[in-house]
């Protein structure tokens, strides 16, 4: 087992989104979804976000916990 790692484009729409108004850049979070094209026309991966968390108590966002 080992720790992955990347950078995607995240789109997130209703409620997901709202919780993101209230988020600041450096903030942690946790999120998850599914993995899709960007449209019909780019077929470009982005994660489509259903559910985000708020990662609290580390400063820098990284987990102390591995995820299971």
């Amino acid at each position: 087992m080992r720790r992955v790692e990347c950078e995607m484009s995240c789109v997130a729409v209703g409620p997901s989104a709202n919780l993101l108004t209230g988020a600041q850049t450096g903030d942690g979070l946790h999120v998850s979804g599914f993995i899709a094209a960007r449209s019909l026309k780019s077929r470009t991966p982005v994660l489509h976000v259903k559910t985000i968390e708020f990662l609290e108590g580390n400063p820098d966002g990284i987990q102390t916990e591995e995820w299971r």
